[in-house]
């Protein structure tokens, strides 16, 4: 049996494992060592597992995920969000969609300190969708906006999933989230445009809230909005600027948001003791699934699995174009299964040679473009982790009634996905000018 028959036998024990609910960063850890066992033998396959699990957990690169983690969930407990909520209600809550927009704009700036998903669509479901009820929202349009508005967190930097992919692939992070901040805002003005869309079609799918004076808006601009700048400046920009690494940032912003917190009397010693019990809980299950990828990730790479499907595309008689569209749409039907995360440790070894080496396309636009679209996975059924982050916030609400909404808004990430395609300036250009 020649290795690549091994390597596909092994892809189709690892999706069986999936079926079987075993936890992905075991399935590809357990899958890794025997297939790898197979192909060399099983003292090689031990040394090999021994080598990464160390490598991974000692890893001082690594360091940077727990940093960032612990700012954003030192960001959620302390309630910055809550005031960043407060803050675009005030100033925006009184057009038309007006509390729905306000929530898509607060989820873009609490991005820019957590780095989360599911933490941002937790965030600002507990914080907006009382407001939208309030005000009698049509459901199906306020969960919705909330669970896509989640997306915004792992685009606009500091994000996990970069930062996982800049370790895998040997990217510079400083230069993934740089790269994240336009199409991160692109992806927030589409998000707007379809609320404005929908509501100016049918009026009453979300009425305007209050009008605020200037002296209210002016008021909460003193809140969340300047923790959040303060907090950005400090470690992203000295990243940015080079004073910092991607690990001493996240430091630094750690450090910026318990400040701020502590100064502010925002966060009291159960939401402390929170935060860190959440940290370790989250950055063990990021680390088990890195060290899992990349076990696989050399059984893969000894299967010679990436090589053939590189020569595979190579074959099709496609421009690059053609190829990457038809890659993407292999991401998109997987993510509607596997999480965001664990999708692109997985899928690395296998497409990001065929499209950085056979394809030639930058490998800084197309960790973007691998984000945004894995990312899209989290709001489509059946497995849509933000839509059941959402339902139980709502608690009532039917989950059907969530997936019907949504659909807007991954048409809007579809057609940011077609404009980052054609336009992949728009990804390379901050990092290209900001950080020769």
């Amino acid at each position: 049996m020649n290795s690549l028959i091994i390597g596909l036998l092994g892809l189709a024990a690892f999706i069986l494992l999936l079926v079987l609910r075993m936890p992905i960063a075991y399935a590809m850890a357990l899958v890794g060592f025997l297939g790898f066992s197979l192909l060399t033998s099983i003292s090689s396959g031990f040394s090999m597992v021994a080598k990464e699990i160390y490598n991974t957990f000692s890893s001082y690169s690594l360091g940077v995920i727990v940093m960032f983690i612990w700012m954003g969930f030192l960001a959620y407990y302390s309630g910055i969000g809550t005031r960043l909520y407060v803050f675009a209600y005030k100033l925006i809550g009184h057009w038309p969609g007006g509390l729905a927009i306000a929530t898509q704009v607060a989820c873009g700036i609490f991005g820019a300190i957590c780095g989360s998903n599911t933490a941002t669509s937790a965030t600002m479901g507990a914080i907006a969708l009382p407001e939208m009820k309030k005000y009698r929202y049509d459901m199906s349009l306020a969960t919705a906006s909330i669970a896509a508005g989640g997306v915004l967190g792992v685009l606009i930097p500091p994000s996990v999933i970069f930062i996982v992919y800049g370790m895998a692939t040997e990217q510079s992070i400083g230069r993934l989230f740089m790269a994240g901040i336009i199409p991160g805002l692109l992806l927030m003005l589409l998000y707007i445009a379809v609320i404005a869309a929908l509501t100016l079609r049918q009026p009453l799918l979300a009425p305007p809230g209050p009008r605020s004076n200037w002296k209210e808006r002016l008021e909460s601009l003193r809140g969340g909005l300047a923790e959040v700048l303060f907090v950005f400046a400090l470690s992203m920009g000295g990243l940015f600027a080079g004073w910092f690494t991607p690990t001493e940032a996240g430091a630094v912003g750690a450090a910026g948001v318990l400040l701020a917190a502590l100064l502010g009397r925002h966060l009291d010693r159960e939401g402390f003791k929170k935060s860190l019990f959440d940290t370790t809980r989250t950055t063990a299950m990021i680390m088990l699934m890195i060290a899992g990828a990349m076990i696989f990730g050399r059984f893969m790479a000894i299967s010679r699995v990436p090589f053939e499907l590189a020569a595979w595309a190579g074959s099709l008689h496609l421009p690059p174009v053609g190829v990457l569209a038809l890659i993407l749409l292999i991401y998109f039907i997987l993510g509607c299964f596997i999480d965001a995360l664990a999708l692109i440790l997985l899928t690395i070894p296998i497409f990001f040679p065929v499209v950085v080496n056979t394809l030639g396309y930058d490998p800084i636009w197309f960790g973007v473009i691998m984000v945004m679209v894995v990312a899209m996975g989290v709001i489509t059924p059946p497995v849509g982790m933000n839509v059941y982050v959402i339902k139980g916030v709502a608690g009532d609400i039917p989950i059907e009634l969530i997936f019907k909404g949504v659909w807007p808004f991954i048409i809007a990430v579809i057609l940011c996905l077609a404009i980052l395609i054609a336009f992949p300036c728009l990804a390379t250009f901050l990092p290209t000018t900001l950080m020769k």
